[in-house]
């Protein structure tokens, strides 16, 4: 299916968008076999009610590690794409610098709420007091993951796609698969699940720290353009920064709400089995976007690119080929899902089996994903966040909606359906917006089916 792009191996733009593509691909794909081999020791060793422990210590994690970020990291994946193509090295020095002072002390205020606050978020939201303790353990763990997503981005905005893959995909699951299963020899505690990714988050944030001065700290020093850009490095105070990332920071948090209400409404109103095992069938969906992540991950620093070169033809086009990549590469994976649900889910145990319907359902929200391909960074990339925010925000109403309506009568199914028709707002809407204000739809349905044939 990809043979309809060698023809334009002249493209340096396209064979930067193959090349670093296929880097992330390669990285998320094994990242994504240790995440379900990680998942399997737990579902094989402690069961699905453990499962469901650990995802909803996980949501308290996500959803306090967005609050940490602030939008930082999008932000600043936006201005290092940017001011590196331009070279002002010295302008992303400050920016970094300033970021970093804010999602500092954010994160460590958030992990503080959440460590004292752990007893009354397990019993008056999730109605189980038992999870406070787990709660504890995952606050610990905040600080370190809100700076290892913000680094990662840094690395993206540089190009440094092998490096921010390793860190953003790959790293975390392999030393968590390593530790846990390290841990059946000496310990087999509900906690340890828990406890080895927390300290995981710490291992790959050093990991972070370590490929970001690697690769920044040598421009700087070569820097040319200091004198010439002293006005602008002045100029970029921390309401400059906070009115590009606030906007971003609204818009993952409403995603992150979005991503996760079926999970907190299935741990209010049904069982942590329950909980668990539409966990499961989530992740087995997710993998259906590993081609759209890893696009992606080249794809949104290459807009912000283009957008300050003010290139609209090589914008359009970037957005064209990395949505028909998107398309070709992710639909056999979505076929294979919808005709062997059972047998996928079987894996994890027999108890999983119950998920099948919520494999499907979930599966065809990933498919409109692929479809419609980068729409939402395309929009973040070029000062369009704040609209994208907008939408984000209907689209969570609808899934909140749905969720309380559905979830009391069909249990995991009705949050699966939910999931889908959200994740169809995110990525429909933003379609029709990147034609109004670009003049072009991202997705070209001769060129999808063509590219097939050929």
């Amino acid at each position: 299916m990809l043979d309809s792009f060698k023809t334009n191996s002249k493209d340096v733009n396209l064979l930067e968008l193959l090349k670093g593509s296929s880097t992330a691909f390669s990285f998320r794909v094994i990242g994504l076999g240790f995440s379900y081999i990680f998942t399997l020791l737990i579902t094989r060793g402690y069961g699905a009610k453990v499962m469901g422990i650990f995802a909803l210590s996980l949501t308290v994690l996500q959803v306090s590690s967005v609050i940490g970020r602030l939008g930082m990291d999008t932000a600043l994946l936006r201005f290092v794409s940017e001011y590196s193509s331009q070279g002002i090295w010295s302008l992303i020095k400050e920016i970094s610098k300033k970021a970093l002072k804010i999602v500092i002390y954010i994160s460590i205020f958030v992990s503080i709420i959440v460590f004292y606050y752990s007893p009354f978020i397990a019993q008056h939201v999730f109605h189980k007091s038992y999870l406070s303790i787990y709660f504890k353990i995952i606050s610990v763990g905040i600080v370190p993951i809100v700076l290892y997503f913000t680094n990662a981005e840094r690395l993206r905005g540089l190009k440094k796609i092998k490096e921010y893959s390793f860190i953003k995909n790959m790293g975390l699951n392999l030393f968590a698969s390593i530790l846990l299963f390290v841990s059946f020899f000496f310990v087999k505690k509900i906690y340890v699940p828990i406890v080895v990714y927390v300290i995981s988050i710490f291992i790959m944030l050093a990991f972070s720290v370590f490929l970001w001065n690697k690769n920044f700290n040598q421009k700087v020093i070569n820097n040319k353009n200091v004198d010439d850009y002293k006005s602008k490095i002045k100029t970029m105070s921390y309401k400059n920064i906070l009115s590009v990332s606030i906007p971003m920071f609204l818009t993952s948090s409403l995603a992150l709400i979005m991503g996760w209400t079926d999970i907190f409404m299935l741990g209010m109103l049904k069982s942590t089995t329950e909980v668990g095992i539409y966990r499961v069938a989530f992740r087995v969906a997710a993998m259906t976007s590993i081609a759209l992540l890893s696009v992606n991950a080249i794809a949104a620093p290459k807009f912000a690119e283009f957008w300050a070169k003010d290139d609209m033809k090589g914008f359009k086009k970037m957005a064209q080929q990395s949505t028909k990549l998107i398309f070709q590469t992710s639909l056999p994976i979505i076929l294979v899902f919808w005709l062997f649900p059972s047998f996928i889910l079987g894996i994890f145990g027999n108890e999983f089996k119950k998920g099948v319907l919520v494999l499907i359902i979930l599966t065809f929200g990933q498919f409109i994903n692929a479809v419609v391909g980068s729409v939402g960074y395309i929009l973040q990339m070029t000062g369009k966040e704040k609209i994208l925010q907008y939408v984000v925000f209907v689209a969570v109403l609808v899934n909140i909606g749905l969720n309380i309506v559905l979830i009391p009568k069909y249990g995991i199914n009705g949050a699966a359906f939910a999931s889908m028709f959200g994740l169809a707002i995110i990525n429909i809407i933003p379609s029709f917006l990147v034609k109004k204000y670009y003049g072009f739809y991202t997705v070209n349905f001769k060129g999808l089916i063509k590219g097939m044939r050929s």
